[in-house]
Formats: C-alpha cells, structure tokens, sequence
C-alpha cells in the first residue's frame, strides 16, 4: 500500500468519525426535542419560560426561577474564577520559574480530575459553614430566617469557579504561550514595562483564546449538576440576593426526573430544550467575539 493510499483511508476515517459526531449530536438533540415539545406546546412556551411557579402535582410548569438561578450561579462562577484563572496563566507563562511551575501544573491537573461530588462534599461542610456563619453573624437583621442557612448563588459560585480553574487556566496560558515572541520583545524594545507588555500587548493578542477559555469554563459551570444540587439549597424561587437559595436547570431534571411521570417526565425533557438552546445561543456568540477578535488582531 503506497502512502497516497495510506492518507486516502485516514482522510476517510476522519470523515467518518466527524460525521459519527455531528449525528449523535443530531440525535440527542432530536430525542430531547421530541419529548420535551409537547409539553411546550401545550402549556405555551411564554408560560412555560416566564412562569414563576413549578409545582408538577398540579400540572404548574414555570421554569423562570430555574433559568435565573443558572445565570447566576454562572454569572458568579465566572466572576470569582476567570481573573483568578487568567492571573493564574500569566503568572505560569511569563513570571513563574521552572521550578513553581513543576508543583502548580500538576494541582491545577489534579483539581481537574477530581469528582463533582467530592467538591459538593467540600463546599457542605466547609464554604456553606463559613456562608452561614457570616449570614449569621453579621447579617441576621437584614436576611430572611430562611436563607441564613449558607446554602446559596454565592455557596455554587465559589464551588463552580473552583471547578472551571482548570479549563481557563490551561488553555488560557496556551493562548499566552502561543503569542509570537517578537510581540514581548518589540515591546519591550520601545520601552514598556512588563506589566504594560502583558496587558497592552499579550493579553489582547492572546483574546481569542482567553474568550475560548472562558466560553469552556462556562459550559461547565452551566452544565454541572451534582456539585451545584449539594450547595445550593435547590428552592424553585427566584433569588433576590446571592445569599438566596437556589435551583439550576441542571439541578431541577437531577432531582425530579428519578421520581416524575406523565407530563411532568415531559416538562423536565421541555427544561433540557431550554438548556440546549441557552448552551447553542452562547457558544455561537463566544464563537463570534472569538473570530471578530481573530479578524481584529
């Protein structure tokens, strides 16, 4: 076999497996639809996303304190994690020596295999205490009973950003590593300091892959459910404050579908619909930001 032959067949074997890929996705997606449109249809997809009330004994499927809870705890996620994780990289690709980065390497590796359960576990007994002996202590007189029991948007938040450090710092000081060298000495060259090189001139260089680093981080942070149903108080109510208990889209289909049936069973499907398109909708967006920074650049 002679090697046009030989690339032929792989070129072919790749074909195959990216077509295998795009029809399970295909599948998926047509198997949640299916099952979820009814219901949709049937309750009115207005009622259905702006509904505040979700009580499935009664036939009541309104999934809006659902869909805020998600935002939020990711919105917050990707607060308290991504300047950490971005500081993170740069710090590993420009400042830390061989040494650091033998030991660093390996934690944020290890924090990436580490079971959502095990930081559910973490964030129980230790970010949740903390979170109520602050509501407690200092802010008895301002929230209700009812919250000052640590589970809350902040509590999943904390846990979360935790959990995305890995996926922003990796591919974010990839991105940083990648930035032609001649850009830091050109800089440098005509005067910066490091500083300045880093935030005029790295950074904005390396912006697609940061964005990707961020847009994977928050996949994550929307997509995970076990460490979030641990922490998070999981009440079907909208959160007036990041001390407020909270559910997930993620968390509501978990904890309800082992036990659901009839319309319910559909309601949960209609809520990973709503997810499905939330995900879609953002990564075509981040998808955009990163190529119009790409184009830019």
């Amino acid at each position: 076999m002679n090697y046009k032959t030989k690339e032929k067949i792989y070129e072919k074997i790749l074909l195959i497996s990216a077509f295998f890929s795009v029809i399970t996705i295909i599948l998926i997606g047509g198997f949640v639809f299916k099952e979820g449109f009814p219901t949709i249809s049937k309750i009115g997809l207005i009622d259905f996303l702006l509904g505040k009330e979700w009580y499935p004994t009664k036939g009541v499927f309104g999934i809006f304190p659902m869909i805020v809870g998600t935002f939020a705890v990711t919105i917050g996620a990707l607060i308290l994690g991504v300047p950490l994780g971005v500081a993170t990289a740069i710090f590993l690709a420009e400042f830390a020596p061989a040494r650091v980065c033998r030991i660093i390497r390996p934690a944020v590796e290890l924090l990436a295999g580490i079971p959502s359960v095990v930081y559910g576990l973490f964030g129980m007994v230790i970010v949740n205490q903390i979170i109520m002996h602050i509501e407690r202590t200092y802010l008895a007189g301002i929230l209700k009973p009812e919250y000052q029991r640590g589970y809350s948007v902040l509590s999943a938040s904390i846990i979360l950003a935790i959990m995305i450090l890995p996926t922003v710092i990796n591919i974010s000081e990839d991105a940083i590593r990648s930035v032609p060298r001649e850009y830091k000495e050109a800089s440098l060259a005509l005067g910066a300091t490091d500083w300045q090189t880093i935030y005029k001139v790295l950074v904005p260089a390396a912006s697609s892959g940061i964005i990707a680093a961020v847009v994977l981080g928050m996949g994550r942070a929307l997509g995970e459910t076990m460490a979030v149903i641990m922490v998070a108080g999981n009440t079907a109510i909208v959160p007036d404050s990041i001390f407020a208990p909270v559910r997930t889209l993620t968390g509501n289909i978990a904890i309800e579908m082992g036990y659901a049936a009839g319309d319910h069973v559909n309601a949960l499907f209609a809520t990973g619909i709503v997810l499905f398109v939330i995900i879609m909708v953002l990564n075509t967006v981040a998808t955009y930001i990163a190529k119009r920074g790409v184009s830019q650049g």
